[in-house]
C-alpha cells in the first residue's frame, strides 16, 4: 500500500477541482412523511403490540413502518401525504 501512495502529493499547483451544480428540484425530500412520537404512559410499551395497534388503527393505504428510537421515540413513516394528514388531523 506504501508504494501506492509514495507518488501522491499535495502542491499548490496542482488544478483545482471542478464544481457541479446539481438541479434536486425534482428529487422528493428524503424524510417526506415521517412523524416522530411517544408514549405517555408510566409503564413499558411492548413495541409489537403498539406496531399492530397503530397500523390497524390507522390503516394507511400501504402501510406504516414504525421503528423504536429509544427512550420511548418512535418513527412512523407513512408512503402517501393522505395518510399522513388523516393522523395528523386526529382521524383514524
Amino acid at each position: 500500500m506504501e508504494k501506492k501512495i509514495e507518488g501522491l502529493n499535495l502542491e499548490d499547483g496542482e488544478e483545482e477541482g471542478l464544481l457541479l451544480s446539481i438541479d434536486l428540484g425534482f428529487q422528493r425530500p428524503m424524510y417526506e412523511h415521517y412523524l416522530v412520537g411517544s408514549f405517555f404512559t408510566a409503564s413499558v410499551v411492548h413495541f409489537p403490540a403498539m406496531k399492530n395497534t397503530m397500523a390497524n388503527l390507522w390503516h394507511p393505504l400501504k402501510g406504516v413502518q414504525i421503528l423504536d428510537l429509544g427512550t420511548r421515540g418512535y418513527l412512523f413513516r407513512f408512503f402517501y401525504e393522505m395518510d399522513i394528514d388523516r393522523v395528523t388531523k386526529g382521524t383514524p
